[in-house]
């Protein structure tokens, strides 16, 4: 056991999963994410991101090693994890509030409370004028934004993103990035973000893990960049240009795989 795991919101020791009839995916992966913290999982696709992601979320059962939330062995259960996907995944004939509200409404009846809860996330993402729209009459920040809002309905301890931005726009994606940021420090929300995006990784990431081929091959500690994140201009300044130099070198050191080695 490494230190960390019983007190780390995530911990993730030792972790191996593979698909029937392919290499490994996942190969021997510890990782601990704290509450408050964002760590940001890099790589290229097929390296196993997604994978590891399901396994945090309980989608999926290691075949050895262990993955703890708050202490316990995870379970999809939203009042502990929330997910959010690189597709938002809203229903079409529900409006924004009940969409909102589903993780309430199956698995009880939806009270007052719930309403005024979901009502202060959706102000706080910009969206108090389209509670009663459909997601089709929505932009896709907006349908991102709904989206977030549902994974923190319950204050889950864990948030878990698979490259919830990638479709958007640079200028959407910024925003969205920043309602991250501080969303999660107000509620001391322990996140694991994955991208392929370096730029994305050190505006969001206290840490970036680097993964190749099933395994967490670097780890880069942002330091520093704390009280920065939302500034304006930090995105282009010399410290996040050498971040990203340092991430960018650390890809590189590492061989592209080939296409036998890439895994689902």
């Amino acid at each position: 056991m490494q230190d960390g795991t019983m007190t780390a919101v995530l911990a993730l020791d030792n972790v191996h999963y593979t698909f029937p009839g392919w290499p490994a995916v996942v190969r021997g992966v510890s990782l601990h994410v704290q509450a408050g913290n964002i760590t940001c999982l890099l790589g290229r696709s097929g390296c196993g991101k997604t994978t590891l992601l399901k396994l945090a979320a309980g989608l999926l059962s290691p075949q050895a090693g262990r993955v703890l939330v708050q202490g316990a062995p995870v379970s999809p259960d939203p009042a502990r994890v929330g997910l959010v996907f690189q597709s938002p995944t809203l229903l079409d004939w529900l409006d924004v509030m009940d969409n909102v509200l589903l993780p309430v409404s199956l698995k009880r009846s939806v009270t007052p409370a719930d309403r005024e809860a979901a009502q202060t996330l959706l102000a706080r993402l910009g969206l108090s004028a389209l509670t009663r729209q459909r997601p089709w009459q929505l932009s896709g920040g907006q349908q991102s934004r709904v989206a977030i809002a549902r994974a923190l309905l319950l204050r889950p301890a864990l948030l878990l993103m698979d490259e919830p931005f990638a479709a958007l726009d640079a200028i959407t994606r910024e925003e969205l990035q920043h309602d991250v940021l501080r969303m999660c420090g107000d509620h001391q929300t322990a996140v694991l973000f994955v991208t392929h995006d370096i730029s994305e990784a050190v505006m969001l990431g206290d840490e970036v893990l680097l993964m190749h081929q099933g395994e967490l091959v670097h780890r880069q500690t942002l330091q520093g960049q704390e009280d920065q994140r939302l500034m304006p201009g930090w995105r282009y300044s010399a410290a996040f240009s050498a971040h990203a130099a340092g991430l960018r070198a650390a890809m590189d050191r590492v061989a592209v795989p080939t296409e036998s080695a890439v895994q689902p």
